[in-house]
């Protein structure tokens, strides 16, 4: 029932905004980003790649994007921006065995740590939310920036 409502004055919002004339509309602009930082070099992660998906209530997930982190560790551009972050539940998926591979650092056979995915939860459309990964071959974290 709650987010039914949510979603009703939502609506609500966008219409008065349409018929409101001000010099300030409402901030319809969302925004999701991540970056990874390799806690065991020190340093951002480059060449990560990270997959975004949306998971539906039925819990079958659909694929947003494929991308791969820059030399900053960084995604080139948001991973949703411009536009409201749709009301659901997320998975970001790193695949962080082949960052470690590639640079050479040693790793159990099987390794430790392959994919790290971070399910989370938007439910603000127009909020910015920032999903960083730190990350070594035996562990990670996160939390939710802005």
């Amino acid at each position: 029932m709650r987010p039914a409502l949510t979603e009703i004055f939502r609506i609500a919002a966008l219409r008065l905004d349409q018929k409101v004339g001000a010099d300030e509309g409402l901030d319809l602009g969302g925004h999701l980003s991540t970056h990874v930082l390799d806690v065991h070099s020190g340093a951002p992660a480059a060449d990560v790649p990270v997959e975004l998906w949306e998971l539906s209530q039925s819990g079958t997930p659909r694929l947003i994007l494929r991308t791969v982190t820059n030399k900053d560790g960084r995604t080139d551009k948001p991973l949703i921006s411009g536009r409201p972050v749709p009301i659901g539940t997320y998975e970001l998926c790193f695949a962080v065995v082949a960052y470690f591979t590639a640079r050479g650092v040693a790793l159990s056979e099987p390794p430790f740590l392959d994919l790290v995915p971070i399910r989370f939860a938007i439910s603000k459309p127009e909020g910015h939310y920032h999903v960083p990964l730190f990350v070594t071959p035996w562990s990670f974290a996160t939390y939710r920036g802005s």
